[in-house]
């Protein structure tokens, strides 16, 4: 009996260990997957190059002449774009962040003057760049939404030259131009409405060398995957620089289109 017992004992042994094995090969549809973590350790980054369909309005005055007001729609500016590149950057390690914002835009116009005498014709080309770098932390975070509250500075750079072709200003030529630096301070936010679909805002406002320095986001976002995603929203820009005859107090602002891309 004790030798059927063992015997008995053995063979169901090899039964259900060899069921086990040939489950283990099999698709285990109701074992609940690994919880993945709240965040990636260590640091991610992102990039995102954008449109930015922006219209200006406002108040220029260069090369010592009374300031004149500006009010151009974005299908006028489109027609003398030369150049534009336009792009944010953001590195983050748990609730900390570092980021960078670039708008560069080069726009050219020619124009027949009235009675050709002193110039038959007058070209003005126009460079504007501001830069923005800050750093931020995050007040608010869930496992991929955040808000953050972020500090930093910007950086501008206008310039205009101007050239004379034909009459008695023929081939002169000239160029005015202002660089400032402003502080800002601000917020910047991710919301996850489901696991694609996410807004995104951000408002900053500042000073320093300008009078006043703003600049204010939002839109909608869809998310491919964790590397790729899109959004759409609206963007206003203002800045108030005056110093000596230099003026350049204007407002941008338009629809904006990005692509962001995670690694």
């Amino acid at each position: 009996m004790k030798a059927r017992a063992v015997v008995a004992t053995t063979l169901l042994f090899a039964v259900v260990a060899g069921a086990s094995a040939r489950a283990a090969d099999l698709p285990q549809p109701f074992i609940v997957p690994e919880a993945k973590p709240a965040e990636d350790s260590g640091w991610t980054f992102a990039v995102s190059p954008y449109f930015w369909g922006a219209g200006v309005s406002g108040d220029v005055g260069q090369f010592g002449l009374p300031a004149t007001h500006l009010q151009s729609d974005f299908g006028d500016i489109l027609k003398d774009l030369d150049f534009g590149f336009m792009a944010v950057g953001e590195a983050r390690y748990d609730r900390f962040s570092v980021f960078g914002d670039v708008i560069y835009t080069k726009v050219s116009s020619g124009r027949a003057t009235p009675l050709g005498i002193v110039a038959s014709s007058v070209d003005v080309t126009s460079k504007t760049f501001a830069g923005l770098a800050g750093a931020g932390y995050a007040v608010l975070q869930d496992r991929r939404s955040n808000l953050d509250i972020v500090a930093g500075a910007r950086v501008w750079n206008a310039r205009t030259e101007i050239s004379f072709s034909g009459g008695l200003l023929d081939s002169a030529a000239g160029s005015d131009s202002a660089t400032w630096v402003d502080a800002m301070g601000g917020f910047r936010g991710r919301y996850f409405l489901t696991d694609s679909i996410y807004l995104s805002a951000w408002g900053l406002v500042g000073a320093g060398q300008a009078k006043l320095d703003w600049d204010v986001a939002a839109g909608a976002g869809y998310e491919f995957n964790h590397e790729i995603s899109a959004i759409a929203g609206y963007r206003a820009l203002g800045v108030d620089y005056s110093k000596n005859d230099f003026v350049f107090d204007v407002v941008q602002q338009g629809p904006i289109l990005g692509l962001v891309v995670h690694f």
